[in-house]
């Protein structure tokens, strides 16, 4: 038995990236980057001008297995401004029985803005993995993110009954918390069929901003956005907002996201659409 346990320890990645941006001279800039197998990460490019670095993230091993350990780390230094996305959805395997992990921490300092938006997961049956977000705000700093995850291959009629899958999200402001978010998914039939757990739908998503109040009248535009019979729910924060869905259409919560995020574009950080590149191949 520990022969087999070390052999399936000896093939797990334990990938990591860092990423550091600065802004100087109306640029910003990724000054410092760090890559360890299976990640890697783009040359950054400005579809929108200088003043905002878009950066695409690789998983080179085409997917996550069962004791794989990944660290990210980013770091905006003040007035720093960049969008972080993956070139493709997020595979977590079938586990052998080990649990896969991935770190997130993000410092993003003061005048600085960072959106961080990847694209889906998909969680096979019998995937087990866990997925740990931190975020460190400064002073009039914001961030804006979103996580979209299916359970199971639906179009292979796969459901989530085995395995388990766990999300913390915490983001803080000078050792304030203001959002906290804590979801845990067994693989179960029951849980994918009660109204407390999936609710019979494969596709969840949450969209969160942080930075400044938001208004109601916004809050009421994006759930407009929203036209199908899914549920979705819009909360607002003490300094922002958060959206939520629960679905079967991965096409429909990304479609309702983008709409969220262009709004939040245009009212907060005074910038027109610019979808990234990887979304449309």
């Amino acid at each position: 038995m520990s022969n087999s346990i070390d052999t399936k320890k000896s093939s797990v990645w334990h990938g990591k990236l860092d990423l550091k941006y600065a802004h100087n001279q109306d640029k910003t800039q990724l000054i410092h980057s760090y890559q360890q197998a299976p990640l890697k990460i783009q040359r950054p490019f400005y579809p929108e001008g200088n003043k905002v670095c878009h950066s695409v993230i690789l998983h080179t091993a085409g997917g996550i297995v069962g004791g794989d350990q990944l660290s990210t780390n980013f770091h905006l230094e003040p007035h720093a401004q960049a969008l972080i996305t993956t070139a493709a959805a997020s595979k977590i395997y079938k586990s052998n029985g080990l649990q896969s992990r991935q770190n997130i921490n993000i410092q993003v300092d003061t005048g600085a803005c960072l959106e961080y938006l990847p694209q889906e997961t998909i969680v096979f049956d019998g995937g087990i993995y866990r997925q740990d977000l931190r975020i460190q705000l400064a002073t009039n700093s914001s961030y804006l993110g979103w996580e979209i995850t299916r359970f199971g291959r639906s179009a292979r009629g796969e459901k989530f009954f085995q395995g388990e899958w766990r999300s913390n999200t915490e983001i803080w402001r000078e050792e304030k918390p203001l959002w906290i978010d804590r979801q845990w998914l067994p693989g179960r039939e029951d849980v994918f069929h009660s109204p407390h757990g999936l609710g019979g739908q494969p596709v969840v998503g949450s969209l969160v901003y942080v930075g400044e109040t938001v208004s109601p009248e916004i809050v009421t535009k994006a759930r407009c956005l929203f036209t199908s019979s899914s549920e979705i729910g819009v909360t607002r924060l003490e300094y922002g907002f958060l959206c939520r869905y629960r679905g079967c259409d991965t096409t429909e919560v990304r479609n309702w996201f983008i709409g969220v995020w262009e709004l939040l574009r245009i009212c907060f950080l005074n910038r027109g659409k610019c979808i990234p590149r990887v979304w449309q191949i």
